[in-house]
Order: C-alpha cells, then structure tokens, then sequence
C-alpha cells in the first residue's frame, strides 16, 4: 500500500519553469487523491517518469505537458504559471484609549 499523497511544502521559485511545473502537477494529482503512478497512467507516461519531473530530473517537452495537463483536467499553460504567494491579512492596528483623568 503506498503512502497518502501530500501537498507541496513550499512555493516554487516563480522563475524556474522545472519547478513551477513540478509545483501544479503534485497539487493538482494530490487533490485527486492520484499517485504517481495513476497520473502516469492516465497521461500514459511511466510512473518513473511522472516522478522525475515532479522532482525536477528531466525536462519535458510540450507534447508531455500537454499530456499531464489533459490528464489533470485543466489548460496545459496552468501547470506553467507561478503560484501567487498567500497574502497576509491585514494587521489591525491596536489604539489604546486615551487615560481618562
């Protein structure tokens, strides 16, 4: 039995394209509840494969993309877009009363 996949544990860096790509394959198959394997099969790439680009060994070409994405369900140029950081909320700045006399 393999382990439950997880969610990346950081953002990638927005200018390495390996990374980004890497970064929506692994969020976009764990929020499938996929393994690799079952990604692999359903772009018929080889498990091995689908691994190494999510850890960024190999280079794809567009034709693989295109596969993952069609797979995944969603536009090939959206595995390729940086993720937004996760804006802070806005602190609210704490007045204290004025003393009373």
């Amino acid at each position: 039995m393999s382990a439950k996949p997880t969610l990346p544990s950081q953002l990638p860096d927005p200018g390495n394209v390996r990374e980004v790509l890497a970064y929506w394959m692994r969020v976009l198959r764990v929020e499938k509840g996929w393994s690799q394997e079952r990604l692999g099969l359903e772009c018929e790439l080889d498990r091995t494969y689908v691994s190494a680009v999510e850890r960024c060994r190999w280079n794809v070409s567009l034709a693989n993309i295109e596969r993952i994405a069609v797979a995944l369900g969603v536009e090939p140029w959206t595995l390729l877009k940086p993720p937004e950081p996760a804006r802070k909320p806005a602190r609210k700045s704490v007045r204290s009363s004025p003393a009373k006399s």
